[in-house]
């Protein structure tokens, strides 16, 4: 009886353990809405960027009974990226996710993913990738007040990221790194790496953060598998795995 009272105390305090204290992962799907991302004849980034969104949270919902998965939109409207941080900081998250698809200006770009973490852009490439993203701000009203007359198109706005100091840097660059060993791994993805760049909705967030560019949606081979059916499972699949491996404390 004494073991039984004990078993059944344990459980109940593990409960509720569960339900003050539950981990809080926000997943982000760049762009929507009025907002459709980069392009191609296939299909537009911010439906690739959903569909692997969901994807992933659904995995987590399923396996993952301890995480509370927040998403920063379900369906295709449009967010803007101060709210889209402040929808993390709000749920006091303990890990932020945005998913999206690269693209470049040559007119077939190259194959593979890539994970950013903010920090100065030590590249020219990845500073393109960072205008691309953070351009998203001028179809807001009054952004040149809200984002305190940030430039997205001006190098020079962007030397604010030198300057930073980023306390989750460590657990997000960890992250980061588990996520393109998946996407090797899981989905036989080209890796391009871990990278750093001054993203607007990475700045504002108050826990580790990380910036995934699934692929480039202007190379025809890659722009079949993102929109694929097998492509957005094996994508999703790819950063569940880190996710967990993440969270369990594993390299």
């Amino acid at each position: 009886m004494q073991t039984i009272k004990r078993y059944f105390s344990t459980l109940l305090l593990s409960l509720c353990c569960l339900a003050a204290f539950p981990y809080t992962l926000v997943i982000d799907a760049g762009h929507g809405g009025k907002d459709p991302g980069a392009q191609s004849k296939t299909g537009k980034e911010k439906n690739i960027n959903l569909a692997v969104a969901l994807a992933f949270g659904k995995l987590v919902e399923q396996n993952c009974k301890d995480v509370k998965v927040v998403y920063t939109r379900k369906t295709d409207v449009f967010v803007e990226l101060n709210e889209r941080a402040a929808i993390a900081n709000r749920a006091k998250a303990d890990l932020f996710i945005s998913i999206h698809t690269n693209s470049t200006a040559a007119k077939v770009g190259p194959r593979g993913t890539e994970t950013y973490t903010l920090g100065m852009h030590r590249a020219a490439d990845n500073l393109a990738v960072a205008k691309r993203e953070n351009s998203v701000i001028t179809l807001e009203n009054d952004y040149e007040e809200k984002y305190e007359g940030f430039d997205p198109n001006s190098s020079e706005s962007y030397i604010i990221f030198e300057l930073m100091q980023d306390k989750n840097m460590e657990s997000s660059v960890k992250l980061a790194g588990l996520v393109q060993k998946q996407f090797r791994s899981t989905a036989g993805r080209v890796d391009k790496g871990v990278h750093q760049a001054g993203f607007l909705v990475l700045r504002a967030t108050s826990m580790p953060s990380i910036l995934i560019e699934l692929g480039y949606i202007n190379n025809p081979s890659e722009a079949a598998y993102l929109t694929s059916t097998a492509g957005v499972n094996a994508l999703a699949k790819s950063i569940y795995n880190a996710f967990v491996a993440y969270k369990k404390g594993k390299s």
